[in-house]
């Protein structure tokens, strides 16, 4: 058999858009010799569509798009993932995270998933209904094992057991003899790899060939990035297809020979998710451009990196605003970046309208030192001029905190925090140098000072970031055990050697500025615990404090 992979990038509720992708990628794997063609999950919706499913007219409108893909099939059979209704007098949720198997212009078959996540980014038990039993479609010769997602996720790769139903060994003992997987499984870094590796082991230990279809693209925060894979029932990857690009493929399970595809390498997939992530988001969003401050600060260049690369040059629009205490420096490196990525860089100077709110305030602060103060208001300058462009030209604004500041509130709120989409917000700060030496391998991109020198704000006299903060190195070691690893702050004291007073530094930190958080903008999410959708803290708590 040939089976067509559709591994396509779909918007979130356009399901006439979303339609005809399925039905040009289903025609390019006619063209390529495929007896049946499979997509990802929910592809004729979008994923995740979230509470859109209980808007009026959203279900319905999705099954009338099938109902027109249906029409548009011959006899070369189509798997598309869509929502159904849970049967009307049947318990429990509303809908059906659903598969249709469209043959002959018809609706052959309806699967519905069985195992719902309700974890970390997954809240799917709040909308969808699981099925009740498993069973294989016939079709000609083959019963074929139709699962979705999180159906073909085991034990060992979840960490933990979840369910108490496994869905491919329900569909073994019925005799399917092959297994097909409609997923939309979001990217972190290492991703690909963990979850080829589970697959491998589920093909062998029900002795089954599994053919799996991601979902490319990115939604809001969610980058997917797709690297569909057929594996053998032997556990051998037979073919993979790329990471982060749309890509319709078709092979040949008779073929025994696997074709290998590199993964790339961890900075590479980081920059090319962020890319993802920005290009999907201003477009998807109605955009055709973005605007970006420029520090001379490694943050903000390799943030204007990842949107020229996913933008282009001439769509994206640097504002570089010096201040009395911004280096010559500083503004020669943010020119150098502008002029080497081919965007446009304006410099408008800060300094007399930060000495006049200065003086405007003066009788208010009634002879108090400056302090913290004054070094916000520079920040909020910055962004009040950032945003002045974003709305008159239309720009999204792109701020470029990462994921290290924002962990301990180390950025302004109403200041460099301004924006509609934080791109590295969930890039730890020594992640941010490992991505902009990898982007430099082969040629200067990001001037090579701008790497080099000692972080600062530039918001006082020869400030630098660690006469706030500890060592990156050492803080983003805390940080990754604190809020990835969800370690206790004696355990990382304990158990990983970090000194205590910089660890309760750190753990205060994290806890005191959940509410700036809550008003960041929307980030990409490129490890295994982001803020904002996968980590849902309160801002009122006292735990650990």
């Amino acid at each position: 058999m040939k089976v067509g992979l559709a591994q396509i990038n779909g918007i979130v509720g356009d399901f006439p858009g979303n339609a005809k992708r399925i039905v040009n990628a289903y025609r390019e794997a006619l063209d390529k010799g495929a007896d049946l063609v499979l997509t990802p999950e929910l592809a004729l919706v979008g994923y995740p569509p979230r509470d859109l499913v209980f808007k009026s007219g959203f279900v319905s409108g999705c099954l009338q798009a099938l109902d027109y893909l249906s029409s548009e099939i011959g006899d070369t059979p189509l798997v598309v993932g869509y929502v159904d209704h849970n049967e009307k007098g049947k318990p429990g949720k509303p809908f059906r995270n659903a598969a249709a198997f469209l043959d002959d212009g018809r609706i052959k078959a309806r699967v519905f998933k069985t195992l719902l996540p309700t974890y970390d980014i997954f809240d799917e038990r709040r909308y969808f209904e699981p099925a009740e039993f498993c069973e294989p479609v016939a079709w000609g010769e083959h019963r074929l094992g139709i699962t979705i997602c999180e159906d073909v996720w085991t034990e060992d790769y979840l960490h933990r057991p979840l369910y108490r139903r496994d869905p491919v060994e329900e569909l073994r003992q019925a005799g399917a003899d092959m297994i097909l997987n409609l997923s939309a499984s979001p990217f972190h870094l290492n991703k690909a790899r963990s979850r080829s590796e589970m697959l491998s082991a589920v093909a062998r230990e029900h002795s089954l060939p599994l053919v799996y279809c991601n979902s490319v693209g990115a939604n809001d925060q969610l980058v997917f990035d797709g690297s569909s894979v057929v594996v053998r029932s032997d556990g051998v990857v037979q073919r993979s297809l790329p990471s982060f690009e749309e890509e319709v493929c078709v092979i040949d399970l008779a073929e025994q020979d696997p074709i290998a595809v590199d993964e790339p390498g961890e900075p590479e997939q980081l920059f090319r998710a962020l890319v993802l992530g920005v290009g999907d988001y201003v477009d998807k969003c109605g955009f055709r451009s973005a605007c970006i401050g420029l520090s001379g600060g490694i943050d903000s260049a390799l943030t204007a990196a990842v949107a020229v690369e996913a933008l282009g040059g001439e769509n994206v629009h640097g504002l570089t605003m010096p201040s009395g205490y911004s280096s010559a420096g500083s503004v020669d490196d943010s020119r150098a970046l502008a002029d080497t990525l081919g965007m446009r860089c304006d410099t408008v100077p800060i300094g007399a309208v930060f000495e006049e709110i200065k003086n405007s305030l003066g009788p208010l602060f009634d002879s108090l030192p400056e302090d913290v103060t004054e070094e916000n208001m520079q920040s909020r300058i910055r962004g009040l001029y950032l945003m002045a462009l974003s709305n008159k030209l239309n720009h999204l604004l792109l701020t470029t905190g990462n994921k290290s500041e924002l962990a301990v509130g180390y950025c302004t709120i109403y200041g460099d925090m301004c924006g509609g989409l934080a791109v590295i917000s969930d890039l730890p700060k020594t992640r941010v140098f490992e991505v902009a030496r990898w982007l430099n391998r082969d040629k200067e991109v990001i001037p090579w000072n701008t790497i080099e020198k000692p972080p600062s704000a530039e918001l006082r006299p020869d400030q630098k970031d660690e006469d706030s903060l500890p060592p990156y190195e050492i803080l983003d070691g805390i940080l990754e055990l604190y809020i990835e690893k969800q370690c206790s702050p004696e355990e990382i004291i304990d158990n990983h050697g970090f000194e205590e007073q910089t660890v309760r530094w750190v753990q205060r930190q994290v806890d005191l500025n959940e509410w700036k958080r809550h008003q960041a903008a929307p980030g990409i999410r490129v490890t295994s615990k982001a803020f904002g959708i996968g980590r849902r803290i309160p801002i009122v708590q006292r735990f650990g404090r």
